[in-house]
């Protein structure tokens, strides 16, 4: 364990005690005797009372610890000090303060996604909220405000039992507010929006006063300069979001079409077929293509259609050589939970690149593509897509949103997973391979693209702040100065605040 003896851990830890544990479940979140003011970070020079840790604790030597430590990349390891599962907002509002009061490094986490291991670290303090599990709808208002501990799979079919619905990516266990913070788009994006988009409010706790921390509600009547940082670069940058309102879209059901084509030979006609036509079909169609060593895969959800529409909206896709194809219709909750892969059943280990195109890839950039892909180091590995082109996602909404990738074509990213999930030290004769494969294969393709999604960071990019947020990054710096001067929500690639 790096930098810490097991007596430092032991020492350290027994200061923490052992907390209030409470059984997970769903709970409603709230701020009931939380403090709020008018502007968090007031009263600079007072200190707050001495906290303690509450919520549910994990420590070293607890049984559940090296699960509890443990993120969906197995690529990345850390051994934190504590680990505070929170069961309401006041657990995050006294593990901030606790930290503060402490000295210790800190970091947010929700669905342990984090692709570079940036939630959780080594000797700190983790504040995990992914037991703040509600959700409030109101059909009247076509609002809804859930806990952020949600993933989307729970965001989805929770909502769709009331034939509602909100942008999130494909990956069920992803954390639903990690996925919105960053942007947030998948199937439906051309039709709602980005997942930032339909976000109408939000709590949050940041920090406040020498050493203390608050919870404060973010809409666009309070703090509207923070609900617009939130849109798109609000992962643990300014504070830990406990609770988010989006406004939902009815969503009766929809058409889901899978094509697949065995081999690589097609991929030129269905690549090229593919940017020409789905970024500019009818915004109720939003698409995905995966190339893979042995296969290409066409994925489509067409929102509120049929069969029918679904195959004649990609007709000139499918017409490429003799894919094979299915359709499925139904509500949206029950077709997203049918296509989500089981974690236990991927690789333990992954590594991906992200980029935005505003141009058409000409024939050297598909025949990079497949040379790559035939020379992948698993089947696992795949170059996604994500058309964007005309839709609800290239108007911002309104108050706006740090989220810059507009006016782009498509986002793709070349990945590669490896091991075998839960056996340590599985992918070790695999990772330098991997690791070399997909910077050279990402290197290739910079004539070819711009831009990168704070959600899947680019480790290494020189001029990574204008990649993710453009002409954006000096409005958040400013944002960051308001809400975090101290800088106390840092991470590798964080937002500082601006300088007086």
């Amino acid at each position: 364990m790096p930098d810490l003896s097991r007596r430092d851990l032991l020492r350290a830890t027994a200061a923490v005690g052992a907390g209030a544990l409470v059984v997970p479940g769903i709970i409603a979140v709230g701020s009931q005797g939380v403090a709020a003011n008018d502007g968090p970070g007031s009263s600079l020079g007072v200190e707050s009372p001495p906290a303690e840790l509450t919520g549910r604790i994990v420590r070293p030597g607890d049984p559940d610890y090296p699960s509890a430590s443990l993120g969906w990349d197995e690529l990345f390891v850390r051994y934190p000090l504590v680990i505070v599962f929170a069961q309401e907002t006041r657990d995050v509002v006294n593990a901030l303060t606790w930290a503060r009061q402490h000295n210790v490094a800190l970091r947010v986490r929700s669905g342990r996604h984090s692709l570079e291991g940036w939630s959780n670290v080594d000797n700190g303090i983790v504040i995990d909220v992914s037991e703040l599990k509600s959700a409030q709808i109101d059909t009247a208002t076509l609002t809804a405000t859930v806990g952020a501990g949600l993933n989307q799979l729970e965001a989805v079919t929770t909502l769709a039992e009331q034939e509602l619905a909100v942008t999130t990516g494909t990956e069920g266990s992803v954390g639903l507010s990690g996925a919105t913070l960053g942007g947030g788009f998948g199937f439906l994006t051309r039709y709602l929006g980005m997942a930032c988009d339909n976000l109408i409010g939000a709590e949050i706790v940041v920090a406040s006063g020498a050493d203390g921390a608050e919870a404060i509600e973010v809409d666009p009547r309070n703090h509207p300069d923070l609900l617009w940082a939130l849109r798109g670069a609000g992962n643990g940058n300014f504070g830990i979001v406990t609770s988010l309102t989006y406004h939902v879209t009815p969503l009766r059901g929809v058409a889901y079409l899978q094509a697949t084509w065995e081999g690589l030979d097609d991929l030129h006609g269905v690549f090229d077929t593919w940017q020409r036509s789905a970024p500019f079909a009818d915004n109720r169609l939003g698409t995905q293509l995966e190339i893979h060593k042995s296969q290409i895969l066409l994925f489509g959800v067409l929102a509120d259609g049929s069969e029918a529409e679904a195959r004649e909206l990609l007709e000139s896709i499918l017409s490429v050589g003799s894919p094979e194809v299915t359709v499925q219709t139904g509500g949206w909750g029950d077709i997203y939970a049918g296509f989500q892969i089981p974690t236990e059943e991927e690789p333990a280990n992954w590594k991906f690149f992200s980029q935005f195109t505003t141009e058409p890839f000409p024939t050297e950039a598909i025949n990079l593509i497949r040379a790559y892909m035939a020379d992948a180091p698993s089947e696992d590995s795949n170059f996604f897509t994500q058309a964007f082109g005309t839709g609800a996602h290239a108007a911002e909404p309104r108050g706006g949103s740090a989220f810059p990738h507009r006016e782009v074509l498509f986002y793709s990213e070349p990945g590669t997973g490896w091991g075998t999930r839960g056996v340590p030290d599985s992918g070790d004769a695999t990772t330098p391979i991997a690791q070399a494969w997909i910077a050279e294969f990402s290197q290739a393709l910079r004539p070819y693209v711009n831009g990168a999604y704070a959600n899947v960071p680019n480790i290494g990019m020189q001029d990574w702040e204008t990649a993710y947020w453009g002409a954006n990054f000096d409005r958040l710096r400013r944002i960051k100065a308001k809400y975090d001067p101290q800088n106390i929500f840092q991470y590798e690639q964080s937002i500082p605040p601006a300088a007086c």
